[in-house]
């Protein structure tokens, strides 16, 4: 299969299930294209800017609970933050916002405790997936719809509908822009740096990222995990760094733990490699707009996913549907879109990243 089918197999799946996140979401919203002062298109949408008939009209009071992990890294506080503010718009809402936790015992509490206290529904980021599909499973069982965002259950009727990160394509996005970088060079030398190794997202984008290398004959040649955050970034890049003594390329799944990356590279004074960063912070894109470093790309990962689980548990429990779709039913999965962001086409996303 050539870099080009391969692209076009994951572009055509995403886009698909793309066009069912922009109509969806913006029918939640109002058909307002404007945006907030600080460039947030729909971040302060909600019932004061409803039109009369659109999902965003005025409906039955509803409770949402929201649980996530811990905000130890920008992209982690983004989810909770756009989440809380998009609630703040809706009279009609009231969000049971639960303090977030790494502990999946604490998480699953925080999950019954939802069920008990009989919330409408529930929108979850699991720290761990498979740990947590259990007592979603309780919560369907017990009529609450429950909106999984961006790291899945092991069963699928744990959810009414999963919101969704391009994981796999992200990986694609990043070795497509390494193959194409390239120009047909194979001898390369080409580093990868994980996020949390155990986590399917991570090897869903080491799966992408090696496909995709794979179709220009390129290979990774050194591959460390680090945990999202600068810290951990700081040490798997010095190994990294100390395993491969010249590199060509580098990818580093997350812009937080990028922050510890590009500090480990300043200090062993390291620029003969590109490196392409993923998430999309406003740091990394600073930085690529400014041409300051290695960074010369990143792959957008939204952090807007708990925001647009939001609307979509607003929908369910209210009892709506997308009213840009004729289906009359609320989607059972939507993806969101991962593309590259360079020097070329920063001004684009620049206003919409996150602060790492």
């Amino acid at each position: 299969m050539s870099l080009h089918h391969l692209s076009g197999r994951r572009k055509k799946f995403t886009a698909a299930l793309a066009v069912v996140a922009v109509l969806g979401l913006s029918a939640c919203t109002s058909n307002d294209d404007s945006s907030d002062d600080e460039g947030n298109p729909n971040l302060d949408g909600g019932n004061s800017n409803a039109e009369a008939g659109s999902n965003d009209e005025a409906g039955d009071k509803i409770v949402i609970g929201f649980s996530a992990p811990a905000a130890d890294h920008g992209w982690m506080a983004s989810i909770t933050d756009s989440t809380e503010r998009v609630a703040e718009g809706y009279d009609d809402v009231e969000l049971r916002l639960v303090e977030g936790t790494n502990d999946v015992n604490a998480q699953i509490s925080q999950v019954e405790t939802f069920i008990n206290d009989g919330v409408d529904a529930i929108v979850l980021l699991p720290f761990d997936g498979a740990a947590m599909t259990p007592v979603a499973l309780q919560a369907m069982e017990a009529g609450i719809p429950v909106v999984n965002v961006d790291r899945e259950f092991d069963d699928p009727n744990a959810a009414r509908v999963t919101v969704l990160g391009d994981n796999y394509g992200m990986g694609v996005s990043a070795g497509e822009w390494i193959c194409n970088d390239a120009g047909g060079e194979t001898d390369l030398v080409i580093g990868e740096i994980q996020g949390i190794a155990s986590l399917p997202l991570t090897q869903d984008r080491s799966q992408g990222f090696a496909d995709a290398l794979g179709e220009c004959g390129l290979e990774v040649a050194n591959q460390v995990e680090a945990q999202f955050t600068p810290e951990s970034g700081t040490d798997a890049a010095t190994n990294l760094l100390r395993a491969l003594p010249e590199m060509d390329y580098l990818w580093n799944h997350d812009d937080d733990q990028g922050v510890g990356v590009l500090a480990a590279i300043e200090e062993a004074g390291r620029d003969e490699f590109k490196m392409i960063g993923g998430a999309g912070s406003k740091q990394v894109m600073e930085s690529i707009k400014a041409d300051d470093s290695v960074l010369k790309a990143t792959v957008i990962y939204p952090s807007t996913q708990g925001a647009d689980g939001l609307k979509l548990a607003r929908l369910l429990a209210q009892g709506k549907a997308v009213d840009d779709l004729v289906e009359v039913e609320v989607p059972r999965e939507v993806q969101l879109y991962a593309p590259v962001v360079t020097a070329d086409n920063v001004d684009k996303y620049l206003e919409t990243a996150f602060e790492s």
